[in-house]
């Protein structure tokens, strides 16, 4: 029993540092031994434990990388980004893996240490999380204006969307605070800060009744959807990316996280099916046509006519179903297609991208100062390709030096800590 307990205590502890974990394919449980919590009288749920799954951090890393990108406009990098080759893009990819790695491991904290410990643990990050917002919020819009004058570029004002700050500072100040300022690039943010707030109730409900949590969360998607349910932000307006059905995203992720492993062989099941194989690639092939389309003239020729404005415009904000289905395909087969124990997960050239999503929040955060660098760049500059490639590689190289730089740091807080306990 002390062996097994000392087993789940150090994959419990990567878990926290990682937040790896992805049980569709992997062998849960193999040196840990295996932990059941009886949730309800009926219900049993086994609380998945991967011994170093690299994919999500992996998937968390591009998420990154690709939300910097999508970030700096007029950039040609940001055309390899995934918003380019489906419905879905950065920030489906971003909630979704978050939801699944902070689900994962705040149920394990439950289990092992009570509810209680980790509802503190979860508020003490949404805190980490909005002493981020606020900071990047000031210096963004502060650094925003400061150019705007020094440049005689107020346009830019405009194009960040912090006029209101110009003309009401501390109203917008104010309002800022409360995450209803609509600063630009700082959505996903606000978005992440009300999604963890709710994480104690959708962490407590996928605890005891996972299924049932979902269907929730899914019939909240829906009622939003259909009454037009959104908060409201200022002066005017609404959230560009509604919390109300984006969380169905997030909650998904901790459904796959907690129940996947009880799903696996009927998840392998379905993929070794071929025809399902072909209607997730066929619907990924007809997502890019549309998306595609604008840019080929060849391809506009055959879409039917007002297909691509029915399905473009307004699939962002409430996430439409397109949108979400489109996730699912790629999710689809990218477990099928990359296994947990791929080989190439370990290699040189991706460990960047895996150290930028181990240390997602402040890899992030970087990102959001450094699209607005990489942008005030291009606008006062001349806006060539090649200067554009120079920027936007510069920008993933801060990012990545970041990451490390935080990993280090944390290497050494652990050895101090080691040392003042020896």
């Amino acid at each position: 029993m002390a062996g097994t307990r000392n087993g789940l205590d150090r994959v419990h502890a990567e878990s926290i540092r990682t937040g790896r974990g992805f049980p569709l394919d992997c062998e849960s449980f193999s040196r840990a031994g295996r932990f059941q919590f009886q949730m309800t009288s009926t219900t049993n749920a086994e609380i998945a434990r991967a011994d170093g799954d690299l994919r999500i951090a992996l998937l968390l890393g591009i998420a990154n990388w690709f939300l910097f990108l999508d970030h700096v406009p007029h950039n040609v990098v940001s055309a390899l980004t995934m918003r380019n080759f489906g419905f879905s893009g950065a920030t489906d990819l971003f909630v979704f893996v978050g939801g699944y790695a902070t689900t994962l491991i705040y149920t394990r904290m439950a289990v092992e240490r009570g509810m209680l410990v980790a509802a503190t643990r979860i508020f003490r990050r949404v805190w980490q999380l909005y002493a981020a917002y606020i900071v990047l919020f000031v210096i963004y819009v502060e650094l925003i204006s400061y150019v705007a004058a020094r440049t005689a570029a107020p346009e830019i004002i405009s194009e960040f969307n912090i006029t209101g700050f110009i003309d009401h500072g501390i109203r917008t100040l104010i309002y800022g605070l409360f995450l209803q300022a609509k600063p630009l690039n700082l959505d996903v943010l606000q978005l992440i800060i009300v999604l963890m707030a709710l994480q104690p109730i959708v962490v407590c409900g996928l605890f005891y009744a996972p299924n049932a949590t979902l269907a929730g969360s899914t019939a909240l998607y829906a009622t939003a959807r259909m009454l037009d349910w959104n908060l409201t932000s200022y002066p005017d307006g609404r959230w560009y990316l509604n919390p109300l059905c984006w969380q169905l995203l997030f909650v998904m992720g901790g459904w796959l996280a907690l129940v996947g492993k009880q799903f696996a062989p009927e998840i392998r099941a379905l993929q070794a099916i071929p025809t399902l194989r072909a209607a997730a690639l066929s619907y990924l092939v007809f997502a890019l046509v549309i998306v595609s389309g604008s840019d080929i003239p060849a391809l506009a020729q055959i879409m039917p006519s007002g297909l691509s404005d029915m399905l473009l415009p307004t699939d962002r904000e409430d996430i439409a179903p397109h949108r979400i289905l489109h996730f699912l395909a790629l999710t689809f087969l990218f477990t099928l297609l990359v296994p947990c124990n791929w080989e190439h997960l370990r290699s040189y050239a991706l460990q960047p991208i895996v150290k930028c999503g181990e240390e997602w929040l402040a890899v992030f955060c970087a990102g959001v100062f450094l699209s607005f660098a990489a942008h005030l760049i291009l606008i006062t500059g001349p806006n060539s390709v090649v200067r554009q490639v120079a920027v936007s590689l510069a920008g993933l190289a801060a990012m990545t030096a970041v990451a490390y730089y935080v990993s280090w740091s944390k290497q050494q807080d652990n050895k101090s800590a080691a040392g003042a306990h020896s």
